[in-house]
C-alpha cells in the first residue's frame, strides 16, 4: 500500500511583471518630482501653455466650469473618496471578518495621504494665479490630491473586486466609474485653474504607485509561510 506524502504549499514569490510595474512607477514618479522640484524650464513652459488655454475655456464657458466644480468638490473630493473606504473597510469587517484587509486598506489610504501633503511641503511649488480666478484651493500644488486620492481609493476598490470575484458586468461597471473619477478629477483640477497639468500627472503616478505597493505587500503577507 503507497502512501502519500503531505507537501508542504511553497510560497510562491512576487510575479517579477509586478516589481516591473513598481519599478517603472518609483522611476517616472522620481523623475517627475525632480523637474518639478528643480523648475524644467520645457515643463514649466508646457504646463504654462495648457494652463493659459484650459484657463481661457473656463472663463468663456461658465456653465461647463459651473459643473466641473460640482464635480470636483463633492463628487469627486478626497472627502468622498474617504468616506467610500470607511464604508467599504466597515463592510469588509462586518461582512467578512477580513480584519487584516480591512487594516490594510485604511493604513494604505492614510500613508497615501501623508505621502501627499508631505510633498506638498517638501516640494512648496506655487499653485497658478489667474486674474479672473473661476476656483480657488489651498496649499501647495504638486502632486493634486484629488487625482492621487482618486487613483489609490479606486485603484485599490478594484483590487477588492477582483479578489471577492466581481461578476463581469460589475467589474466592468466599477473599472468604467474608476476611470472616468481618475481622469475627470484630474482634468478638472486644470480646467478650474487650481494646478498645473504636472500635478495632475504627479499625483496619477504617485496613486498608482500606492496600489501597486499595496497589493503586492499585502500578497506578500497572505503568502508567509504560517510560524508554529
Amino acid at each position: 500500500m503507497r502512501t502519500s506524502r503531505l507537501v508542504p504549499r511553497l510560497r510562491r514569490p512576487v510575479p517579477c511583471p509586478a516589481v516591473r510595474v513598481i519599478a517603472a512607477l518609483a522611476l517616472a514618479s522620481v523623475l517627475l518630482l525632480t523637474l518639478v522640484a528643480v523648475d524644467w524650464h520645457p515643463l514649466v513652459t508646457l504646463d504654462g501653455d495648457i494652463a493659459r488655454a484650459t484657463h481661457r475655456w473656463a472663463v468663456d464657458e461658465p456653465g461647463l466650469t459651473h459643473a466641473f466644480r460640482i464635480l470636483t468638490d463633492w463628487v469627486w473630493d478626497p472627502l468622498t473618496m474617504r468616506l467610500l473606504v470607511a464604508a467599504v473597510t466597515v463592510w469588509l469587517v462586518w461582512r467578512h471578518s477580513a480584519w487584516p484587509l480591512a487594516l490594510w486598506l485604511v493604513v494604505a489610504c492614510a500613508l497615501g495621504t501623508v505621502l501627499q501633503q508631505g510633498l506638498k511641503a517638501a516640494v512648496g511649488r506655487a499653485r497658478p494665479v489667474w486674474p479672473d480666478p473661476v476656483d480657488s484651493a489651498h496649499y501647495a500644488a504638486f502632486p493634486s490630491g484629488h487625482a492621487m486620492t482618486a487613483t489609490v481609493v479606486g485603484g485599490l476598490l478594484l483590487w477588492l473586486l477582483r479578489r471577492y470575484g466581481a461578476g463581469r458586468v460589475v467589474w466592468r461597471t466599477a473599472v468604467g466609474v474608476t476611470v472616468v473619477s481618475a481622469v475627470g478629477v484630474g482634468l478638472t483640477r486644470i480646467w478650474l485653474g487650481v494646478h498645473w497639468p504636472s500635478d495632475v500627472l504627479g499625483g496619477w503616478l504617485l496613486g498608482a504607485l500606492v496600489v501597486a505597493l499595496t497589493v503586492v505587500s499585502y500578497e506578500r503577507f497572505e503568502r508567509r509561510p504560517e510560524r508554529h
